[in-house]
């Protein structure tokens, strides 16, 4: 059994299974609509009910209140259908127009994994036989494993470049990032799903304030080099908030994006102090912002971390003044070898 669901501003429609939310369903079947943390915290994925019905479970009520349900709102994360559906969603899904390849399953080699620091590496992965793809900046990959379980990466790499650059962290305990630091081979052959996510820019002319936790930086560099490479002028604040100074990896690239970029504000936050970098900002990242911006009533914000991370810059930037429809979040949760 499954239902329709019609996102009702483009008229696109795709199935649904009892079993899936209306944001798994649409990501399987390469319709990318707004998420952030994708588990009920921050809000991102917030939808309007026009007809049917949707059972919701296991989200919090700051991410939904319960006056925004008895509207007819949604979360697209949470939202099982239970009837054929209509919704309108903000922002709505990448444009027909756009040229992005609807999510498919590849093959991938694995060209090189460096270290970045003691707890990053890069992964450099090549399209196997003459595969030609085209995603989003921003856009992320499932890697397939084995047992057909799935770890998803942000694209850290522009469209325009043909290799697929990845940063991942190590996880203690993580069964597949275990798997890569201590076991996988270079010219090793993987299956990847992509692409996926709708982590990308939108076309505005407002200043845009990223905020990076970790190997959230992955992403924001892909739009950024993206932006470079098209000559997109805005101006740029990028904040990356770190426990302790060694985890800043790539720290110098910034510092060249400045060469490229008229109008660029680079300020990296460390939750602690470090003997290597006095001068380096102490704090919360997104506390970092609220006290640098009045207000974030003119602004474009572009999340990428922790769903907790996501859920809190979300709250915080809403009481600054930021509409809602201005914030886009990507956020992640880490899957430990227990959790398998």
């Amino acid at each position: 059994m499954s239902y329709t669901v019609t996102l009702k501003s483009s008229g696109k429609k795709f199935q649904i299974k009892p079993s899936q939310t209306i944001l798994e369903a649409a990501t399987i079947a390469g319709i990318n609509i707004p998420f952030g943390c994708g588990d009920g915290m921050c809000g991102a994925c917030k939808g309007q009910l026009l007809e049917g019905d949707v059972m919701l479970e296991g989200y919090q009520e700051s991410a939904l209140t319960e006056e925004e349900r008895s509207d007819g709102l949604i979360l697209c994360c949470k939202a099982l259908a239970t009837d054929n559906i209509i919704i309108n969603i903000r922002g709505d899904e990448v444009d027909e127009g756009d040229e992005v390849d609807r999510v498919k399953v590849v093959s991938v080699r694995v060209e090189t994994v460096e270290k970045l620091n003691q707890d990053i590496i890069r992964m450099i992965l090549k399209l196997q036989d003459n595969e030609k793809l085209k995603f989003k900046a921003g856009q992320y990959l499932e890697f397939i494993m084995d047992d057909d379980s799935r770890r998803a990466f942000s694209l850290a790499n522009p469209p325009h470049e043909n290799l697929l650059e990845l940063h991942l962290k190590l996880i203690k305990d993580g069964k597949f990032t275990q798997f890569v630091f201590e076991k996988m081979q270079e010219k090793s052959i993987h299956r990847i799903e992509i692409p996926i996510g709708q982590f990308c820019l939108r076309e505005s002319d407002k200043p845009i304030i990223f905020v990076a936790g970790g190997t959230g930086f992955a992403p924001i560099k892909s739009i950024i080099e993206d932006m470079i490479f098209n000559k997109i002028k805005r101006p740029i604040f990028l904040y990356r908030g770190v426990n302790n100074f060694e985890d800043l990896y790539m720290h110098d690239l910034p510092f060249l994006w400045k060469k490229d970029i008229d109008d660029f504000t680079y300020i990296p936050v460390s939750e602690n102090k470090s003997k290597d970098n006095n001068q380096l900002r102490i704090g919360l990242v997104h506390e970092a912002i609220l006290e640098d911006f009045q207000s974030l009533k003119n602004t474009q914000v572009y999340c990428c971390g922790t769903p907790g991370l996501v859920k809190t810059s979300f709250e915080a930037f809403i009481k600054k003044g930021l509409p809602e429809d201005e914030f886009f979040a990507d956020g992640f949760p880490f899957v430990t070898q227990k959790n398998n």
